[in-house]
């Protein structure tokens, strides 16, 4: 089955590192910070380039030192599955749950301009890297790029709603962490 819907925002969540076992199932590299809900039977996910990906439901799925394993419907033999490797994991933005006050998607603060707490513009966030407990900005900056640990302390403004996020960092961090 094809996703109908190209146009749909999608959100990765996820990349195929290989195949797992001779039944067709997957090693996941997830891309998330809600692997069990993302990966879990039952739940659809859409295969492939997001250009044209194709919806698989999740028919079974244990975790394996932090990784899902999943076996995905139509995806039925070992080669089945080793086709599979490097193949992006997608779902549809409007699938995902709003999260508490507080709490922030990765795609919410991708885009979002960075400022220091006098009103400087250090740059625009390309990514966010790192577990959720050690999560850092990558910030596309004047000098190159910038990583900002996303930690209240520094990031004390976090508005994706306006697009801005601003920073209060000790002396010389945006300097040591210039890439």
């Amino acid at each position: 089955m094809t996703s109908d819907d190209s146009s749909a925002d999608l959100l990765l969540i996820g990349r195929v590192a290989r195949a797992h076992g001779n039944r067709g199932q997957v090693i996941v590299n997830p891309e998330t910070d809600f692997a069990e809900a993302r990966f879990r039977v039952g739940q659809v996910v859409l295969v492939g380039p997001a250009v044209r990906p194709v919806a698989r439901r999740i028919t079974a799925a244990r975790f394996h030192q932090g990784r899902p394993v999943v076996a995905l419907e139509g995806v039925e033999t070992m080669n089945d599955a080793e086709a599979l490797a490097g193949a992006d994991l997608w779902m549809p933005a409007a699938q995902i749950p709003p999260l508490p006050a507080g709490t922030y998607y990765r795609h919410d603060l991708v885009g979002c301009e960075v400022r220091d707490a006098r009103g400087g513009v250090v740059g625009l966030v390309t990514a966010v890297h790192g577990p959720i407990d050690r999560c850092y900005l990558v910030v596309a900056g004047a000098r190159g790029e910038v990583l900002i640990p996303l930690v209240e302390h520094i990031c004390v403004t976090i508005d994706p709603a306006a697009r801005v996020i601003v920073i209060d960092p000790p002396p010389g961090l945006v300097e040591a962490n210039e890439r």
